[in-house]
């Protein structure tokens, strides 16, 4: 088999830095966003404080607060998309997945982004840009409530969403091709972990520590 000459390896690694720049790119403005919408909780919890307040103390419940809630709520849900899948947080079936080498999860992925999420994705940005235009030429409002909130504005998340997730499946497609080529994926950008997270690598940690204080007590006896 003839081997390749050393300019081709030379190009193949350049080119393997500049996606894993690229990829955590994309993965900074995904968090950044991610982190910003995240915001959306912390209004939506004082805005449904302030409705119990009222409704159950002042007995003057407010017309709007169920409008809020599920325009903070779907704009939260919208905008974490794409952070979340930055941090490979969506729910996986991974019966099958997890025993795969990196290398064959990488060939999978690529081929099934292809398939199934650039189609879905693109789908919902171009009927969502659609459905937006439409809701601000006639200045939408909620028939939800006697309020008639405003939510024009509301509907513009649905394909800013879904161009987020766009760029963000870029970065993923990226990230098969390198795991492709080095059999390891790339690592994601530090986050806050969750607690059942922190608690189980300290126990491996211990785990190890203990283990690794056994096999020295038995080399000195």
């Amino acid at each position: 088999m003839r081997r390749r000459p050393a300019a081709f390896w030379s190009f193949a690694h350049a080119l393997g830095g500049k996606l894993v720049n690229f990829i955590n790119f994309i993965d900074q403005i995904t968090s950044w966003v991610g982190k910003a919408f995240s915001w959306c909780i912390m209004i939506m919890t004082f805005g449904m404080a302030y409705e119990v307040f009222v409704r159950y103390l002042l007995r003057d419940p407010t017309s709007w607060a169920f409008d809020f809630s599920y325009m903070m709520y779907g704009t939260l849900f919208m905008m974490a998309g794409a952070y979340t899948l930055s941090r490979d947080g969506h729910v996986r079936g991974d019966v099958l997945y997890r025993l795969w080498k990196p290398r064959t999860q990488a060939r999978v992925e690529f081929v099934l982004y292809f398939i199934f999420y650039f189609p879905g994705i693109l789908a919902l940005m171009f009927a969502g840009a659609d459905y937006a235009g439409e809701s601000w030429f006639y200045k939408e409002v909620s028939v939800m409530s006697p309020a008639n909130v405003p939510i024009f504005q509301f509907k513009m998340i649905i394909p800013v969403a879904g161009a987020l997730c766009f760029i963000q499946g870029l970065a993923q497609v990226c990230r098969c091709v390198v795991c492709m080529k080095t059999g390891e994926w790339p690592a994601h950008l530090e986050d806050v972990e969750e607690m059942e997270t922190m608690l189980l690598h300290q126990r491996e940690e211990e785990a190890v520590i203990a283990e690794s204080s056994g096999l020295e007590t038995g080399d000195k006896t």
